[in-house]
């Protein structure tokens, strides 16, 4: 290779060195060191001498940062090549050429000396990652500052009512209230070590409560829930979660397109997503996109529909079936309505029903679109559906019932300041009563369904907890699991509050969990047709009496009472289980020719009768007199009326004739009629009058005694 014909030494022997080359340059054979009188050394000066013990001269003080010792197995190799190089230089000085470019390279960075020495890549990374912690511990050392400050959280204190009133004058400092937040809440986590003497939990739950409260933007009211909800860590998580908006989410129309052909054409039109996850196989996750989701071709086809991931649940749990007759109480915008016709492939028929007329437009819309051909939509209050599509007459109900919002914040940051405990308890009574009547259309007799969905976009436990259970006594209902492989667990105790231990079959999914709005699903079986009357254990089982009602809630006061309502009364009353021994299979008492057996059933009769009695005694109710008075009190009330409505009607006929005589009487003459005449007919019209008064006489004495009668 020619040498490289370039001014500054240095940079010429780098590339040298860099290719491998041995050849010198001419111009830089000037620049070898000199000594003192002038003359050059030789390779032979420059070379390191060896040792008298044979081996070589390790490197010294004045080299030592930029020369590193070579191996002694490698020296015979090198002193050839020094030999063999030095016989090509022209001006007949042998000499290593390695050794001369390493003394010129002195000065280069060191970076090219790493390289020099061989260290690998990965090595150099760790060796400046060591150096840069070394440095860092250094510099805080110096300037009095720890790594580990733990030790200085130990010693915090709940501010004063001076320093909390000084506070309040001025402007919230945000940075100051949020590490007092994370002071209590570790506090809290670990209040029996970390207890200052003299502060109960208390003192700090309630700085929590309002530091939360000015912090996040949220009332007071909401933020004691959510504490008595969560523990204080968990509170700041689900707050915090809230302030941040949920992932966009897709729901893929089966009955247009597959989800892998639509994620494969949105992937080319610059949409950057990936699968909702496990639990769906319809649901993609947009993280960012080039264009709006809303607005592609696709979208106006309607091969997809913008869904949240926690509406997919409610249709999830429901699994409708084909050809069956299912009923979406609250259906508006669409999504759930055209996703359970897409489990159904256009069969059988729903009806999507929404009370708000000007949402129906929405719903209609995207109905259309999604090119759902089995929905009928009407507009009627959900309370009023049974009477309008009939009771008994569904497979399949889904009750996504309205609420108060409060797991849907970052999607409506109203709800932080105007919910409060007033519009929780509308919400709930709502609830109850749209769940009884969802019920009611549920037909237990269904061979492929009997199933009711109840769902809400709430994490309140009176609002969903307590309706269920409210459903469970009322009517015969029993919940079972929702076909979900994740979510937590409903409550069964909240507060003095004590649900059902079934309630643990429904879910409840968080933002801070799950990463979806917070949302509630419960999933219930109806096992008959019949209306509870009340419940006596928390097993769902009927009153000690078992008495039911049908849908319409009528049940006569005065019916017997079999001998099946019997028995757990007599059971209760101290009476033995073999009193009903005597019945046959149809219910008819059997008896033996033995007379004491006979007798015994006649003292069983009477008993059930003495307990029958007692069980209307315990229960209020009135007597066979006191009925039988009340209600000859009413004949006597609606006779009463008719006499009066008699007589008025009979005064005001007199009234009537009366006024017709005088008008005759002062009429003047008419019609050429002479005054003899006039004195006629007034004799005539006298008599007239006296008719019809005989006659109303006698119509009201023949209607009395017909009511008489």
């Amino acid at each position: 290779m020619a040498p490289v014909k370039k001014k500054g030494g240095h940079l010429a022997q780098f590339q040298i060195q860099k290719h491998g080359s041995k050849e010198r340059p001419k111009k830089e054979l000037a620049k070898l060191p000199m000594d003192s009188d002038g003359e050059e050394f030789s390779d032979e000066d420059l070379r390191p001498k060896k040792k008298a013990g044979g081996s070589k001269q390790g490197f010294t003080d004045e080299n030592r940062k930029w020369l590193k010792a070579k191996q002694n197995d490698d020296d015979d190799s090198e002193e050839n090549d020094d030999d063999e190089d030095g016989d090509e230089y022209e001006d007949g000085d042998g000499g290593d050429g390695d050794s001369d470019i390493s003394l010129e390279a002195g000065s280069l960075s060191d970076e090219s000396n790493d390289e020099d020495d061989g260290e690998l890549e990965v090595e150099k990374k760790s060796r400046l990652l060591d150096e840069e912690k070394m440095r860092e511990a250094e510099e805080a050392k110096e300037e009095g500052m720890q790594l580990n400050i733990q030790g200085d959280f130990d010693d915090f204190r709940l501010p004063t009512t001076e320093e909390l009133e000084r506070e309040a004058k001025g402007p919230p400092d945000l940075p100051s209230i949020l590490r007092r937040i994370k002071d209590i809440v570790r506090v809290l986590s670990n209040f029996k070590a970390l207890r200052p003497e003299g502060v109960a939990r208390t003192d700090y739950v309630r700085q929590l409560a309002a530091d939360l409260a000015s912090y996040y933007g949220y009332n007071d009211f909401l933020i004691d829930t959510f504490l008595q909800m969560f523990p204080a860590a968990e509170v700041v998580e689900f707050l915090e979660s809230n302030e941040k908006p949920r992932p966009i989410c897709l729901r893929t129309n089966t009955l247009k397109s597959r989800r892998r052909d639509l994620a494969q054409v949105l992937i080319n039109r610059g949409v950057n997503l990936d699968p909702l996850g496990k639990w769906t196989k319809v649901g993609l996750v947009v993280y960012d996109s080039q264009v709006p989701v809303g607005a592609t071709p696709e979208y106006m086809a309607g091969h997809y529909m913008l869904q949240s991931g926690s509406s997919f649940l409610p249709v999830m749990a429901l699994a409708p079936q084909e050809r069956e007759r299912v009923i979406d109480m609250a259906a508006a915008p669409g999504g759930k309505t055209t996703y359970i016709a897409a489990l159904m492939k256009n069969t059988g028929v729903i009806f999507a029903n929404e009370l708000k007329e000007p949402r129906i437009k929405s719903l209609s819309a995207n109905i259309h679109r999604m090119g759902v051909t089995n929905t009928i939509i009407c507009n009627y209050d959900g309370r009023q559906l049974p009477k309008k599509l009939g009771a008994n007459s569904a497979d399949r109900v889904l009750l996504d019932a309205p609420c108060s919002g409060t797991g849907v914040v970052g999607k409506d940051a109203s709800v932080k300041v105007t919910k409060s405990v007033e519009d929780i308890h509308k919400c709930s009574f709502l609830q109850k009563e749209l769940i009884l009547a969802a019920i009611d259309m549920v037909d237990a007799n269904s061979k492929t369904g009997g199933f009711l969905v109840y769902s809400t976009c709430s994490v309140m436990v009176a609002e969903n907890e307590a309706v269920v259970d409210y459903a469970l006594r009322k009517r015969d209902v029993r919940l079972v699991p929702c076909g979900l492989d994740f979510g937590r667990e409903g409550f069964t105790r909240f507060r003095e509050h004590r649900y059902h231990h079934t309630l643990k079959n429904t879910r409840r999914f968080y933002p801070h969990v799950h990463n979806m709005d917070g949302f509630f699903v419960a999933k219930l079986k109806k096992i008959s047709n019949k209306v509870k009357r009340d419940e006596n254990s928390a097993e769902g089982a009927h009153e000690a009496d078992n008495s039911t009602i049908d849908q319409d809630g009528i049940q006569d006061e005065g019916e017997e009472m079999d001998a099946k309502e019997v028995i757990p009364e007599r059971v209760l009353d101290g009476g033995a289980p073999s009193d009903i021994d005597n019945e046959d299979s149809k219910g008819n008492t059997t008896m033996t020719e033995n007379d004491g057996v006979a007798e015994q059933n006649g003292l069983q009769k009477k008993k059930a009768k003495k307990v029958f009695l007692d069980r209307r005694a315990r229960k209020n109710l009135p007597s066979a007199e006191d009925i039988s008075r009340v209600r000859e009190e009413k004949r006597q009330a609606i006779r009463e009326a008719k006499r009066k409505a008699v007589g008025v009607l009979q005064t005001e006929q007199l009234n009537r004739s009366e006024g017709d005589i005088k008008v005759s009487q002062e009429s003047p003459l008419a019609n050429g009629k002479s005054k003899k005449e006039r004195k006629v007919g007034i004799g005539s019209a006298d008599k007239k009058q006296q008719k019809t008064v005989s006659d109303i006489k006698s119509d009201g004495s023949a209607k009395k005694r017909r009511i008489r009668e």
